[in-house]
This record gives structure tokens, C-alpha cells and sequence, in this order.
């Protein structure tokens, strides 16, 4: 008996988690401008809401909500933003999911207080549950991000295998528009061979 559940399972959305700091996610950077372009997509939505704990992006309250009220599951495709990439990763590492995309993603606390609160960087990341939880993994990552490291994001690319997107002069990817990413989901909702 054929039915969706033997054949390859396609995502069916994408979740944009944005970083910490605030302010309706929908006017901010290219959060929204990315989602418009993605429900263009036929039999495809993109959720983007307004996290709780806007600030400090706790893990105990920022998970359960990507899990309960977001529901990313093994058809979604996770887009995470500078503390919402250390949200993908961390949810990653217990949930099976399609794939995650990391932009500026990075690995400590960065000797910030409130990195610190955020309960990402207290232990070890589990690499290898990411690895095997996620059909794919890309990473963009900047080497003048004035935030983070080069170390920090070129380890998150090591340690999962991630299709690396390096630039040289993009920052922290506070642009408005992204059409690279957009680019990114689309190949990875292209039928594989």
C-alpha cells in the first residue's frame, strides 16, 4: 500500500526564528520580506510570529514554543537567526526535523550576560543528534560579522557538515531582503534523484 508516509516526506513549511532583541519579527530585517517571497511557494507556508520572551530568548520557553505552537516536525525547515539559530540547533538535538538553515550561528555565550540567561551555551552541543535529526543542514556565516567570532561560525559548520555559504561582507545578515536564503529553500524543495 502506497501512501505518503513509505515515500520521501517533503516539507510542507519553514518557521523563521529570529534572533533576540525584540519588536514585531514582521517589519524587522529580512524576516518578513523572506516570508512573503516563501508562501509564493504552491503547497508551502511560512510561519513567522513574534516569539515570547523577546529579549533574553530563554531556551525553556523558546523550544516549547517552536514545538507547541509552531510545530516544527520532520516536514519543517527551521530558519534561524543569530539566537534563533542556537534555538534551531538546540531543538535539533531532540527533534527530527527536515532541515535547518543557520544564519550567523555561533557556539558560546560570547562573555554576554544576557547570551548567558539564554540556557543555549551551558553544556555541551550535541553535533552528532543535530547530524542525525536533520535531512539537511546549510549555514550562512559572514567573516565580519561584528557580533561573532569567525571561529565560532566556522565550528558550527564543521561540526554539523553544513552546505557553508561564506560572504565576506554581509555582517550580521541585517539586510532587508534575502535572496539567497529564499534561493536555498527552493533547492531544497526540488525533488531529489
Amino acid at each position: 500500500m502506497a501512501n505518503e508516509e513509505s515515500g520521501p516526506r517533503v516539507p510542507r513549511k519553514a518557521v523563521i526564528v529570529p534572533g533576540n532583541g525584540g519588536g514585531s519579527v514582521e517589519s524587522c530585517l529580512w524576516y518578513g520580506w523572506t516570508k512573503r517571497r516563501l508562501d509564493k511557494i504552491p503547497n508551502f507556508e511560512c510561519l513567522l510570529r513574534d516569539m515570547p520572551d523577546p529579549y533574553t530568548a530563554r531556551e525553556n520557553i523558546w523550544l516549547p514554543f517552536m514545538e507547541s505552537e509552531l510545530q516544527c516536525d520532520e516536514r519543517t525547515i527551521i530558519i534561524g537567526h543569530s539566537s534563533g539559530a542556537a534555538a534551531a540547533m538546540r531543538y535539533a538535538e531532540t527533534h527530527e526535523v527536515f532541515a535547518i538553515i543557520l544564519v550567523s550561528a555561533y557556539t558560546s555565550d560570547l562573555g554576554d550576560s544576557n547570551e548567558r540567561k539564554s540556557g543555549y551555551f551551558n553544556r555541551p552541543w550535541q553535533w552528532e543528534k543535530i547530524k542525525s535529526n536533520c535531512r539537511y543542514i546549510v549555514q550562512f556565516a559572514s567573516t565580519d560579522d561584528p557580533f561573532l567570532p569567525w571561529n565560532e561560525q566556522q565550528e558550527v559548520a564543521d561540526e554539523l557538515g553544513a552546505e557553508l555559504h561564506k560572504y565576506l561582507d554581509r555582517g550580521h545578515f541585517q539586510n532587508t531582503e534575502f535572496h539567497e536564503l529564499v534561493g536555498a529553500v527552493q533547492k531544497l524543495l526540488e525533488p531529489s534523484e
